[in-house]
């Protein structure tokens, strides 16, 4: 998915109306209770962004660093420091039961479901059903294991019965897994196609859809209990058929009429609708869901499972991006900020956490790897796999938050949990990064998928690379693979047939394909079928366009129409040292030389020949010779540290190429970094805007020095 920092304001704003108007307090100052409310989520999104990324820094997910964020500015910590105008603090201790206030809760609630929402977007279904057989035993194991010993972990501990509803919680909560760490490890280790590493993602899916289920036969059990019923073999039974009737009666349904829902939700046009609409569904299922005693994720899960096989679903995906990166970050920091930091500390929970812990890992280890055995691999394919499955996650402290708010769990529990999920998630990278260094194959007997080579491709722009890559996974769909996005955030995907398994990761403008050297052929020969048709279809947009004419548009347009704004920011771009009104080159090649010389003095120029050698290329593309004397010379380049630009004047004109065949006087280079954001064309716009006075390019022109050309360009706007 591409990041859209205007859809991220416009989503956040439509939610942001949309549950303040809906948290009315009975009692109470309404305006004080929403102006808090506003001023706790820009402390969060802040906070969430700083620990997130130190998080990153230093090699554990940000996920964690979000947690921990919560955690140091929450109630139990630096949020109950009494302050001027927050005498109980910057977030107030709500009550021991719920310890954030219910608007906040609220939001992370919103947050699970769009979180759940989007998982099932991303679950390839097909490819659940492809490879249930390996799924189901691996997956089936991990949650089996899981389950039992994360109960009797309670049994023993606390001295409760196995169908105990604490326990229970403890067994379902043992059994998530959140298969992203690990495939950034395999992907960082080359072993994404590796046997292991595609037993693991199969298995991640199965292991997905069975923890769903499992939730809602266990909160049905809970259900049963807290209202005074048995829960008797039979009970247990018609408990799990009405959970597991209703979740399979509703998937079934979904996925039957998906094409039919899809068709409906295209029915509001705009994708921007469309996608709010499908969001819309997600939650009148999630509610639906509760309503019958179920968990709300379960709905929106469903939700999501029923649309990712639909040609919509790639959109909604990307649409819903900028509400994932509002919403799920603040549900990990009010997670965070709902752990008893004395409780977390105290001797009782570190014991019975580093205890549930070690069960939790040996579980996954067990559950996930003992099974594997029977299927042709060793004792180290066998825990590689486990380890592949230890790391809790998202879905873990999900299910923490709906014990905690229903009673279930209370904060010693909650802080055991808390703890669990981040000891797992920690200790699972070097773990596997450790049995994958392990010497040997981990199967018994050679496998194809098993030599595996990597294959890298540079295409020098992201935007190129991301047309590449969209038409590289759109071909490997026609030829019968099951494509599965592992993330959100990461360019990873994973593609399946039979015994072929395709790791493709794109970052910036580079493509990474990892497959058996078998596979290498026919990866480079779709490879170059892609590449060709794109190469066509640009030979196609060349032949119907005329560029030429375009740059003269483009040209006449910021001339004629082009309003002049003396943005001080970009103003400051031009400096006296990079100003020559003597340039000594007669040829193009000599006067770029010459004008990189002098972007030099900027003190931004970090790769001379990069610079050099990035503008030449432009120019071979199309000159930048304009008309009127002007020249823009320019280029996005890793040569330069920030965007910068260079004057110089040839007072007898040069030769440069330009549209109206008159010779250039004024040359502007300017330059700015391939990969950093900067306003590359809002600059050259803004230079032209300035040139557009028939006089003042007369004076620039003529000018005996620098420092007037400067003051003709600045302090004259």
């Amino acid at each position: 998915m591409t990041r859209n920092h205007s859809s991220l304001f416009r989503f956040s704003i439509y939610a942001l109306l949309l549950l303040a108007g809906g948290f009315v307090c009975a009692e109470g100052d309404v305006t004080e209770s929403m102006t808090n409310l506003v001023l706790q989520i820009a402390v969060i999104l802040f906070a969430v962004r700083v620990f997130g990324k130190a998080a990153e820094r230093i090699g554990i997910p940000s996920v964690l660093g979000e947690l921990i964020s919560g955690v140091i500015i929450g109630p139990y910590a630096l949020g109950g420091i009494p302050l001027p105008g927050f005498p109980h603090g910057f977030f107030p201790l709500n009550s021991a039961d719920l310890a954030v206030s219910p608007e906040l809760y609220g939001f992370s609630t919103i947050a699970s479901i769009i979180l759940l929402f989007a998982s099932g977007l991303e679950t390839d279904f097909a490819l659940f059903l492809k490879y249930s057989l390996t799924g189901s035993i691996v997956g089936l194991g991990g949650v089996v294991f899981s389950f039992v010993f994360g109960d009797i972990t309670g049994v023993l501990l606390l001295g409760k019965s196995f169908s105990d509803p604490l326990c229970l919680f403890l067994g379902i909560m043992s059994t998530a897994t959140s298969v992203g760490i690990t495939a950034r490890i395999l992907s960082a280790q080359k072993k994404m196609d590796s046997p292991e590493g595609v037993t693991i993602l199969a298995a991640a899916v199965f292991d997905d859809v069975l923890g769903i289920v499992l939730l809602a036969v266990v909160l049905g059990i809970v259900a049963v209990l807290q209202g005074g019923g048995s829960v008797s073999a039979g009970a247990i039974s018609l408990i799990a058929a009405r959970a597991f009737g209703i979740w399979l009666g509703f998937t079934a349904l979904g996925l039957i009429f998906s094409k039919r829902i899809a068709a409906f939700l295209k029915l509001f046009k705009h994708s921007w609708d469309f996608s709010i609409c499908a969001l819309g569904l997600a939650l009148l299922l999630a509610g639906f869901f509760e309503k019958q005693g179920l968990a709300m994720i379960i709905g929106a899960y469903v939700t999501g499972l029923s649309l990712s096989g639909t040609d919509i679903a790639n959109v909604v995906q990307e649409r819903m991006y900028g509400l994932y990166e509002f919403f799920v970050p603040l549900f990990f920091a009010v997670m965070g900020m709902m752990v008893n930091v004395r409780a977390l500390f105290s001797a009782e929970v570190l014991g019975f956490g580093l205890c549930y812990t070690v069960l939790a890992v040996v579980s996954k280890v067990m559950g996930c790897g003992i099974p594997t055995l029977a299927m042709g691999f060793n004792l180290r394919g066998a825990l590689r796999i486990g380890s592949g499955m230890v790391p809790r996650g998202e879905v873990a402290l999900i299910i923490a938050g709906i014990g905690l708010t229903a009673g279930i769990l209370d904060e010693q529990m909650f802080g055991v949990v808390i703890l669990m999920t981040l000891l797992t998630t920690l200790a699972a990278p070097p773990l596997l990064t450790a049995s994958l260094k392990m010497n040997g194959r981990g199967t018994r007997k050679e496998t194809k998928i098993g030599d595996s080579e990597t294959i890298t491709w540079d295409f020098g722009t992201a935007e190129i690379a991301g047309m590449v890559n969209h038409g590289l996974l759109r071909d490997l769909r026609s030829e019968g693979f099951f494509v599965q996005s592992l993330n959100m955030d990461e360019g990873i995907s994973h593609a399946r047939k039979d015994d072929f398994a395709l790791s493709i990761t794109k970052k910036e403008n580079i493509i990474t394909i990892e497959a058996s050297q078998e596979e290498a052929g026919f990866i480079k020969t779709t490879m170059y079928e892609n590449v060709l048709r794109l190469n066509e279809a640009m030979q196609d947009l060349k032949d119907a366009s005329d560029p030429l004419q375009l740059k003269k548009d483009s040209f006449d347009g910021v001339i004629h129409n082009c309003a002049l704004h003396a943005d001080k920011h970009l103003v400051k771009k031009i400096k006296a040292r990079a100003i020559s009104v003597d340039l000594q080159g007669n040829t193009k090649d000599e006067i770029l030389k010459e004008l990189v010389q002098l972007l030099a003095n900027t003190g931004h120029v970090t790769n001379f020949a990069q610079v050099l050698h990035d503008v030449d290329e432009r120019e071979k593309v199309m000159s930048t010779g304009m008309q009127n004397g002007i020249a823009l010379p320019h280029a996005k380049t890793d040569g330069v540290d920030g965007l910068c630009c260079a004057i110089g004047i040839k007072k007898t004109g040069a030769d440069f190429g330009a549209m109206d065949g008159k010779p250039s006087t004024i040359f502007i280079l300017v330059a700015s970094p391939k990969v950093e954001k900067s306003p590359h064309l809002q600059f050259l716009a803004f230079i032209t805007s300035i040139l557009k006075n028939e006089g003042k390019r007369a004076r620039i022109a003529e000018a005996p020095d620098a420092a007037t050309v400067k003051d003709i360009l600045i302090n004259e706007l």
